[in-house]
């Protein structure tokens, strides 16, 4: 009687069959909702991982060929007279909303002048490092949320498997080894999201806090010289 009550069992849902695939396809709705949630995660989290790493390669190639070039210029003026005003590098940015203010307040006395450029290079500064730190919210989110999502995925498909040995009045692994199987796989997945999510979060914060350096040191100096 028992070996049949198993057999319905594992034919209703107890495959031997431990693919992801059928993984996700033996769970119930709530871990396969958990399943795709922590899937989207983790690829929005990858799309936002290359791009921010091609952002700060980027950023930190033209922003050294830009400093080269201011300080080899002759003066400020002429450098921002030579610039494109499609310049795409930050600190450039900066510098170009800086100029314009510092000519646009010649007339000014120098005290006047010296503190309103140092707080339009402060409000651009501000502006650029948020642009650049965009979207390190949903890294971090991710890499703190994605294990408990996971886990609950977990807690609720062990429920399940609990249900059916208490239908099935058998605790025979092939009966209990296959809603295990799709419960852990939902934790798996909520480390695989979150283990890069955070790393990548702890990386890229560094290097915008770095790049905030650079930008604090330049914003200093240009002021020490106009």
């Amino acid at each position: 009687m028992e070996q049949e009550v198993a057999s319905q069992v594992i034919g209703l849902g107890g495959s031997t069959d431990f693919s992801l695939m059928q993984l996700f396809l033996r769970a119930d709705f709530i871990v396969k909702a958990v399943i795709i949630l922590l899937i989207s995660a983790s690829v929005y989290s990858w799309a936002l991982i290359f791009e921010k790493y091609r952002l700060f390669k980027k950023i930190d190639k033209s922003t050294t060929t830009f400093e080269q070039k201011f300080w080899k210029s002759k003066s400020a003026e002429s450098f921002y007279n030579s610039l494109s005003n499609r310049e795409k590098d930050p600190l450039a940015s900066i510098f170009q909303t800086a100029m314009a203010e510092l000519i646009k307040t010649k007339s000014k006395s120098s005290a006047v002048q010296s503190d309103r450029v140092s707080r339009v290079l402060e409000i651009s500064a501000d502006k650029e490092i948020k642009l650049i730190e965009k979207h390190f919210t949903f890294l971090a989110t991710v890499g703190s949320t994605a294990p408990f999502i996971g886990l609950f995925g977990t807690v609720w498909g062990i429920m399940n498997s609990f249900q059916s040995i208490a239908i099935s009045r058998n605790t025979s692994l092939a009966i209990v080894a296959p809603g295990i199987a799709e419960a852990l796989f939902a934790t798996a997945l909520g480390l695989l999201a979150a283990i890069p999510a955070v790393v990548a979060y702890n990386k890229f914060n560094s290097d915008s806090k770095k790049y905030s350096d650079r930008v604090e040191n330049f914003s200093k100096r240009f002021l020490s010289i106009i």
